[in-house]
């Protein structure tokens, strides 16, 4: 990778895995300016639930791209990747590193190998495909991607109408299958990228943490957060700020379904599963140095070579 592009960090992980911690300590000690790679934490009004930093973290370390966006709108990846590319372009003006951190493993994928092209959603065709899917059911269309994208179609279970119909209509919107389209990728990142994952040696001390992490947020009024969002007219479970983890549980309990402990329990079974999935995909990542989260001396030791090294 060429010298001559400017340097960014990436500092990768599982959720609970100590990824804030480690950023501030490197921002105390670097000119790295902190990106969020989170797609939680870009909602205004959601700060306890999403482990959001502190007033006094923030202070410590201010971070982009949080808290810019109402929980009753969307955020694509091709927004954080316009969006981060902007931040980052900025940083390097400033003569400081970008320093991207977070969870969000979609999110970091559009932003290193570009998006493919894909086109906008079509309202009419989307009806279109609605209205046959009540006539003929959905595993008739199902059938009917099978002809058109086999590889697109045993990838897509029958009963996932929202893949289902998005594959459907970027083959009539195009005349090019979901497959052809998504081999294509967008521009490559404009940066010389070094990237870190952290996380617990042992896969019990994540689950340790995620159950004390939620325990904590109960203390400090989660319940209370979601009660206030859950308060307006214009929120509902559909929308992905209500479906992130922990949210959409309490949303559940205040709707009348279950008990307050039920949705506790819920809420560390489904992060538990999301880190799941996210050390899945960086057990594939390419190019990716791994840092112990509880030997947080040593992280820092390691991003700090990297800096130095690097610069």
């Amino acid at each position: 990778m060429s010298k001559s592009l400017p340097l960014a960090l990436f500092l990768m992980g599982p959720t609970a895995s100590g990824k804030t911690e480690l950023a501030i300590r490197l921002r105390q000690k670097y000119p790295v300016e902190i990106i969020s790679v989170d797609s939680a934490l870009i909602y205004k009004g959601m700060d306890i639930g999403t482990a959001k930093p502190d007033e006094q973290e923030l202070a410590l370390a201010p971070h982009r791209l949080i808290n810019i966006l109402d929980p009753k709108n969307s955020y694509s990846a091709a927004d954080f990747r316009r969006d981060a590319l902007t931040e980052m372009a900025d940083i390097v003006a400033q003569g400081k590193i970008p320093l991207l951190v977070g969870g969000t493993m979609l999110y970091y994928k559009a932003l290193l190998e570009g998006l493919s092209p894909l086109p906008a959603a079509d309202p009419a065709i989307r009806q279109q495909i609605e209205e046959e899917s009540q006539q003929k059911g959905w595993e008739a269309l199902h059938q009917e991607l099978a002809m058109i994208d086999l590889v697109s179609a045993q990838r897509i279970h029958p009963n996932d109408p929202q893949r289902l119909s998005r594959a459907l209509e970027v083959f009539r919107i195009t005349g090019k299958t979901l497959t052809e389209l998504t081999a294509k990728k967008g521009e490559p990142i404009p940066y010389r990228v070094k990237q870190f994952a952290v996380m617990p040696a042992q896969r019990s001390e994540l689950h340790r943490r995620i159950e004390l992490r939620f325990e904590k947020m109960i203390a400090a009024g989660f319940e209370q957060e979601v009660s206030t969002l859950y308060q307006r007219s214009d929120l509902h479970l559909d929308l992905p700020s209500i479906r992130c983890v922990g949210y959409r549980q309490m949303w559940e309990y205040l709707d009348g379904n279950g008990t307050l402990d039920e949705a506790v329990f819920k809420g560390i079974c489904a992060t538990r599963q999301l880190a799941k999935r996210q050390i899945t995909w960086l057990r594939s990542w390419n190019d990716l140095t791994w840092l112990d989260s509880e030997n947080i001396e040593a992280s820092v030791e390691t991003l700090s070579n990297a800096i130095v090294s690097e610069s």
